[in-house]
């Protein structure tokens, strides 16, 4: 039998689906270009770039009508570190020819860039990793509630661990929880490398390299030197980045196959992959030692969200949300034209007009019950940093706040007749997408790519983690023009060849048709929520039900 609150929401999504949005492409359009342009030098934070994107974020939020969101300001501060690394080659030195004898002294040196990309998280001028011995961990996970600890009888402090990417059941056929122990082609957050790194720290390794490899990590090597090589940003913490593992970074699956045939072990990366995938997995020793010195220049400044809002009329202390983040990587490598500014405009200009467009529709309409929050923020491609850095220190209490919408890239490719719910049966939003999809002739799809984890790589997962119900929806690939295959196609070359790249630039001929219809669904849950005093939860056994629940009292039913 379904709750009380759980049938108010299914009543309400519905209804709100009948309720016109007014949603055109022309703010869309117009947004999307502008935010797009190469006078916004690719929206990275702490540029001049970026200072425009929030200046004319602002602006856009002023003039739709809404009022300043941060207790009269326009924005929240979010301080930032940049760290710009000069490193050296990697150096593995040790022994080659068998683990019960050394017969042969080797020193293998990985290139920056082509087999390597390092980084330090830690505001310190120089960072040496100095004959650090290498430890293959396999996929680098303590999951107690699983039975599972790839750290088991192992001290990595001082080491350099080497981890594969994703979970170990990642090749499985089917996704779900009875799928696998870590829910078989659907990864977890367990699957992330961010995970990784931070496990790693946990257990006070000294380095840390997640293997690439480009069908579980879900991109190219291409993405990760765009994105990881030059000026790496975080949070601006006070313990200064002293908790990070002192060496992050990302290895070729082709180098970490030259360092096997180095090492002393005598397996080979299929071999150590078959084991690492097995419940009771052990760490090998590589019988290597890693060395590195990485020459840091720092800077500290303060990016910024950008916030906006629709005062609710009954419940004002109540809030929804609606994000996308309005930041890219600005100057990035230069392609074979020698354009090296990236634009982002599908990721995340388009994301951003979204927001705008959504504001308003809801400007246009009656005044919700609720408080609509409407926020750009900054920082998701360093690692979530502006949701993650508003959802620790809300302007809104995260109790209080009933749920919302996120949006990382808008369709810009024509109608479809399905949609995706990343990371889908998570909570009763999923539900209030799937009934709006229906009212719309559209049916919800299974995920094409479940093993990418699309759920923890955008800024609804700063707060889903602190247990806020947030949907990630959209466009699938069953396209009314060329159907699957035609949607599929476009999905791959999007990512092969714009993702992170100086290509994803703004084109006038994209049809927004999808996006529009994506808008009407997103408007229509938004609006269901923002017009009831229900309270959307996590379905039993989602990760993020426990940390919800421990906030209940303080929500009026």
């Amino acid at each position: 039998m379904k709750s009380a609150v759980f049938a108010a929401l299914l009543v309400a999504a519905p209804a709100a689906a009948a309720t016109p949005s007014g949603i055109s492409d022309a703010s869309l359009k117009a947004d999307t270009a502008q935010l797009a342009s190469d006078a916004f030098e690719g929206r990275k934070p702490g540029t001049p770039g970026g200072d425009k994107a929030v200046a004319y974020i602002e602006q856009r939020f002023a003039a739709i009508g809404l009022e300043a969101g941060n207790h009269g300001r326009w924005t929240q501060d979010v301080p930032l570190v940049t760290i710009t690394t000069a490193p050296t080659p990697l150096v593995l030195s040790g022994c080659a020819g068998g683990a019960q004898e050394c017969r042969a002294a080797t020193r293998t040196a990985l290139s920056y860039g082509t087999d390597v990309v390092l980084w330090t998280k830690r505001q310190v001028a120089t960072q040496t990793l100095a004959n650090s011995p290498v430890v293959f961990v396999g996929y680098g996970i303590t999951a107690p509630e699983k039975g599972w600890d790839d750290y088991a009888g192992l001290d990595v402090r001082g080491k350099t661990v080497v981890i594969l990417v994703n979970d170990p059941d990642w090749q499985t056929p089917t996704a779900g929880k009875d799928a696998g122990p870590f829910e078989g082609r659907a990864e977890t957050y367990y699957g992330r490398y961010t995970y990784k790194f931070e496990e790693a720290a946990r257990h006070g390794a000294a380095a840390a390299f997640v293997v690439h490899d480009t069908e579980p990590a879900g991109y190219g090597w291409n993405v990760i030197t765009t994105s990881w090589t030059g000026p790496q940003i975080d949070l601006d913490q006070p313990d200064k980045g002293m908790g990070r593992v002192g060496v992050e970074g990302w290895i070729t699956k082709a180098a970490f196959e030259r360092m096997l045939g180095a090492a002393a072990t005598g397996k080979d990366l299929f071999a150590l992959t078959k084991a690492a995938q097995t419940k009771g997995f052990r760490a090998v020793p590589l019988g290597l030692q890693a060395s590195a010195t990485l020459s840091n220049e720092i800077t500290h400044s303060a990016s910024k969200n950008v916030i906006g809002v629709i005062p609710g009329r009954r419940f004002p202390s109540e809030t929804v949300l609606v994000t996308a983040h309005w930041d890219h990587l600005g100057r990035c490598p230069a392609d074979a034209t020698g354009d090296d500014i990236c634009n982002g405009a599908v990721d995340n200009a388009s994301g951003v007009a979204g927001v705008l467009t959504l504001a308003e529709a809801f400007a246009r309409g009656p005044q919700p019950a609720r408080t609509v929050v409407f926020m750009a923020v900054t920082g998701e491609e360093s690692g979530l940093l502006g949701s993650r850095w508003y959802a620790e220190h809300p302007v809104y209490p995260l109790a209080l706040t009933a749920g919302g919408v996120n949006m990382d890239g808008l369709n810009v490719g024509g109608r479809t007749h399905d949609i995706t719910i990343s990371g889908g049966g998570k909570s009763d939003l999923d539900t209030m997408a799937t009934l709006v999809a229906k009212a719309q002739g559209r049916f919800v799809a299974p995920e094409p790519s479940p093993e990418k984890g699309g759920y923890f790589r955008s800024d609804h997962f700063s707060f889903a983690k602190l247990g806020v119900p947030m949907l990630r929806a959209g466009s699938g690939v069953d396209r009314l023009d060329g159907g699957i295959p035609a949607g599929q196609a476009a999905a791959a070359d999007y990512t092969a060849h714009r993702y992170h790249q100086p290509s994803d630039n703004y084109d006038p001929k994209w049809d927004w048709s999808g996006a529009v219809e994506d808008l009407d669904l997103y408007y229509a849950v938004l609006r269901g929520l923002a017009d009831s005093h229900a309270w959307p939860n996590w379905y039993a056994g989602t990760e993020f039900k426990a940390i919800r629940d421990t906030t209940a009292g303080e929500r009026h039913p």
